[in-house]
């Protein structure tokens, strides 16, 4: 397991002062936010020439595609495919993983049709309809769409681990996988460790957040059994922090890493 930082969390300047500082801290890889990336070519280049000349990998990207998948004009679920499409092309000049995909924020935006079908039945098959599509550019690219299940409170469609795997089940392609988070697992799981045990082999990512969405090491939760799950499936990716970073930021990070490094050596 390697674990590495979102680029925003790290203290520094630039680019080049961010992917420096977390090498000097110990980081593996360092998580990107896609929106630039679509909007700036040269903001791709600058992000491959840092990362091969300081020596730490881009673990993935992090949405920043137009619009959702499931919204309910058509125009703007196309404008979400293509903006997906692209990010996993730039995902394979960056060696990325993959690219996060989180479906829908909020609530429905699909009127509701019943008795024929609710909104959360037709959410549903629209995301069935449009995952062939870009899980088959995922496969042409070797960068994979993580799909993120959120808590109750930020979506009311992708909450547990279990209802994300229906959906690598159905679809049959090793390109599409699971992102897991731990902030968000804490809030809907009922165990963490079981839920991963479960989720098993579509699990491709991790985000970290303690209990309070700081730190890990700064809250309650139990990272020390949901490490050791993610080892007994064989888990050997990335584990990136997504969390407020309380000050000082650059002592805090160490803090957490040794953290977490102590419980990987434990376990």
């Amino acid at each position: 397991m390697k674990i590495g930082c979102q680029e925003g969390l790290l203290p520094g300047k630039n680019v080049f002062e961010k992917f420096e500082i977390a090498k000097e801290i110990g980081f593996e890889g360092i998580e990107i936010w896609g929106k630039e990336l679509l909007e700036n070519t040269e903001k791709i280049k600058e992000y491959k020439k840092v990362s091969e000349k300081i020596g730490i990998k881009i673990s993935s990207i992090c949405a920043g595609y137009r619009n959702l998948l499931l919204e309910a004009e058509p125009e703007n679920r196309e404008k979400a495919r293509e903006d997906i499409k692209k990010l996993l092309e730039i995902g394979k000049d960056l060696g990325a993983v993959g690219l996060i995909l989180v479906p829908i924020f909020g609530g429905p935006r699909v009127p509701n049709l019943s008795p024929y079908k609710n909104a959360y039945e037709l959410e549903r098959e629209l995301l069935l309809s449009q995952l062939p599509e870009i899980v088959e550019k995922a496969e042409e690219t070797k960068c994979c769409i993580l799909l993120e299940p959120l808590n109750r409170y930020e979506t009311h469609f992708l909450n547990r681990l279990e209802q994300a795997v229906e959906y690598c089940e159905k679809i049959k392609n090793p390109y599409l996988k699971i992102m897991a988070d731990f902030f968000h697992m804490n809030i809907e799981e009922a165990n963490i460790a079981e839920a991963i045990k479960k989720a098993g082999k579509y699990i491709a990512h991790i985000h970290l957040a303690d209990s309070n969405r700081i730190l890990p090491g700064f809250g309650h939760t139990d990272f020390e059994s949901g490490f050791k799950a993610l080892k007994e499936i064989g888990f050997e990716n990335y584990m990136i922090l997504e969390c407020g970073v309380p000050e000082p930021r650059r002592e805090n990070l160490e803090r957490t890493l040794k953290f977490m490094k102590e419980i990987l050596r434990k376990i």
